[in-house]
């Protein structure tokens, strides 16, 4: 099948291969992208793929603890360009919205959309602020935690990637500082037990085809699996990742900042992942719009 500059571009960017080593991988699977993502993993040509996919839908991720701090919600609101996100209107219902949440705790998108503020349904302001702004709005996720621990939440770059983290305690700073590095370093899981199963099998089984590709003896495959999953723990379990400021000199890891105190969850919503946004091509949207 051919094979489009798009798809190699695209493997490209979520593999950090070459383009021919990710045209070829996308020939040797028929175009399919996973495939080929594996394909090259297990011939070493590239690391994992990033989890988020790629990055196209608009909008902002909004966080909000109530007074008493027991209860935490994490929102994305999506729109279709980045002005209307920052736009006062847009923020303005984002934050009507997610004070709801704390308060009503609706169990999910669909009970929040027939939840009513100020007399009105919720997917009636935003229908009305669709009509308004004069772009497409919609709630796409949220979570809500309640809590007899302490509750966190970081915003990265102005509503880009958002975190909302349950710990048993602690100060607000370690809060934070858990916040920041779940937001920079992307962990998978709290801990080794956290991680899916399904995941983890996945995991073995690229890193056993990536030895047998290297040409290792089938005897000290295993050994080599188990060497390379513990490093994977490192990479994708809060508590065993390299804490993000940790002294170059002094390096520590998560577990070490937390003393005593423990992460109970933790959800990071990074804005519009997994949604593709539609491509323009602003040389022809201008000419048909001057009538060229």
């Amino acid at each position: 099948m051919a094979i489009s500059a798009k798809d190699v571009k695209e493997l490209r960017e979520r593999t950090g291969a070459g383009m021919m080593d990710c045209k070829k991988a996308l020939t040797a699977n028929d175009g399919d992208m996973q495939k080929a993502i594996d394909w090259l993993r297990e011939k070493g040509i590239a690391k994992a793929a990033k989890k988020s996919g790629r990055i196209a839908a608009e909008g902002a991720v909004a966080a909000y603890i109530s007074k008493d701090g027991k209860t935490g919600v994490l929102l994305e609101v999506n729109c279709e360009t980045d002005f209307t996100a920052n736009n006062e209107s847009f923020r303005a219902l984002e934050q009507t919205i997610i004070e709801y949440i704390a308060a009503n705790k609706p169990a999910d998108l669909d009970a929040l959309n027939d939840g009513v503020i100020d007399g009105k349904k919720v997917s009636d302001l935003v229908t009305e602020a669709t009509a308004t702004i004069g772009e497409k709005i919609s709630i796409r996720r949220f979570v809500t935690y309640e809590t007899k621990g302490k509750l966190t939440t970081y915003i990265h770059m102005g509503g880009k990637i958002g975190v909302l983290v349950d710990m048993t305690g602690g100060t607000t700073e370690l809060g934070k500082d858990v916040a920041m590095q779940i937001a920079a370093a992307n962990p998978l899981a709290v801990d080794r037990a956290g991680v899916d199963a399904s995941e983890l099998e996945h995991e073995k089984e690229i890193l056993r085809k990536q030895a047998l590709e290297e040409g290792k003896p089938e005897k000290i495959v295993e050994k080599m699996v188990l060497g390379r999953i513990n490093k994977f723990y490192k990479e994708v379990c809060l508590i065993e990742q390299e804490f993000v400021k940790s002294d170059p000199n002094d390096k520590k890891t998560v577990k070490d900042i937390l003393g005593g105190e423990k992460v109970l969850r933790f959800t990071r919503y990074q804005l519009g992942e997994g949604i593709e946004k539609k491509e323009t091509d602003f040389a022809a949207e201008v000419a048909a719009q001057a009538g060229m």
